[in-house]
């Protein structure tokens, strides 16, 4: 944001190191996504060319430590998912998958041999991967879910589909959470596995600048050496989801600025009545909300990112942030669409990409309303859920 619009200063509380890859993430999309990221979203494409990019740039497992990955603090990290999402949530989406959801779970609960094999090619964007939960009927309320494993001799026999997945038809390895006797367990699932099949979804509205696909599991045979042995339960993918939500929650930023940014130039540009419509009180006090919102989602990104320095972030507190910096961010865009009037429409400007990509941010990784009920849990003792 650039000195008249980040009147509170607030990236003046970054370090050197997160300045430095703020400027070096913001020069790449500058460079390589936004000149094309409009006619990607057109046409429903993200390029694999882009993940090797973001790969190279070390962005993928930035937060985590070893085997290739940069152990970066949380503020960098968050810092990086803003200036993607500034170009785009599908571009965000993909690398908060990447990092958070695929190899954060090896990295956390993976054998010595799955971390030694897989973190080292998927941190350098030498191999993508994907995160198997949400099903076609349960998203929500994933202690449901129907993906089934069980054993058969040494090894485990897989079954089910998986739905909404970012990554999945180009992913080299999917990490898939399945119930078994024991409980829910992950499974590392190959490409090329033998009954493993994965289809992408058309037609979506949202998130274009991202490949979203259904995964299918037909028998699919897999070893012992594949289970993931360091958890069991729910607690493994809420606790993949508790870290890209944090990245969301920062991301988010990014896109509201852009909208921001946008109505600010228009305004200031387009002429009605015979002067600029930024001279008017009505479309002042919009922008001037606009801009005390972002602001306040900003500070508790910051907040969320120094509570997870000093090791004492919780879940609630994600949530927390999740659910208020994703409206506050749509928010921001739709207003921003009402300044560029019939503009606001069209792909020759950013606000109604972004519009229609947070309407499914606002939903992924937790409705607005599950977060509201684990804040509202946190606050009463009561769980509301069922």
């Amino acid at each position: 944001m650039t000195a008249e619009t980040d009147l509170l200063r607030i990236d003046d509380q970054l370090g050197d190191e997160e300045r430095l890859i703020r400027d070096t993430v913001r020069a790449f999309v500058g460079d390589q996504v936004m000149p094309h990221v409009a006619d990607w979203f057109e046409a429903g494409i993200l390029p694999r060319s882009v993940l090797t990019e973001l790969g190279k740039l070390g962005l993928f497992g930035m937060h985590l430590k070893g085997y290739g990955c940069a152990g970066t603090g949380p503020i960098a990290y968050g810092v990086a998912c803003r200036e993607l999402e500034a170009a785009d949530s599908g571009l965000r989406s993909a690398a908060s998958v990447q990092g958070s959801l695929a190899m954060f779970p090896i990295w956390k609960f993976g054998s010595d041999e799955q971390k030694d094999e897989w973190l080292p090619p998927m941190a350098n964007g030498s191999a993508i991967g994907c995160f198997g939960l949400t099903e076609p009927d349960h998203g929500s309320d994933p202690s449901s879910m129907r993906t089934h494993a069980v054993r058969d001799g040494s090894d485990w026999v897989l079954n089910g589909t998986k739905m909404w997945i970012t990554n999945g038809s180009i992913a080299d390895v999917a990490v898939v959470w399945a119930s078994t006797d024991s409980g829910i367990r992950g499974f590392l699932v190959p490409r090329g596995a033998r009954g493993f099949s994965a289809r992408d979804i058309h037609k979506k509205l949202s998130l274009r600048a991202s490949i979203t696909s259904e995964l299918h599991f037909d028998s699919v045979r897999l070893p012992s050496s594949t289970v993931l042995p360091g958890v069991t339960g729910l607690r493994g993918p809420l606790s993949c989801l508790t870290e890209a939500r944090f990245g969301i929650a920062w991301g988010v930023t990014g896109a509201a600025r852009t909208c921001l940014e946008s109505a600010i130039t228009y305004s200031t540009t387009r002429t009605q009545f015979g002067k600029a419509i930024a001279g008017f009180q009505l479309t002042q006090s919009k922008l001037a909300w606009m801009a005390v919102s972002l602001y306040q989602a900003q500070l508790l990104a910051l907040h969320l990112g120094r509570l997870k320095e000093a090791g004492t972030l919780t879940p609630v507190q994600v949530s927390t942030a999740k659910m208020a910096n994703a409206r506050a961010a749509i928010d921001i865009a739709r207003q921003a669409r009402t300044i560029l009037a019939a503009n606001g429409v069209t792909l020759e400007y950013p606000v109604i990409r972004h519009a229609n990509n947070l309407g499914a941010v606002i939903t992924y990784e937790g409705t607005e309303e599950i977060h509201a009920l684990a804040i509202g849990q946190a606050l009463t003792g009561i769980s509301a859920y069922r």
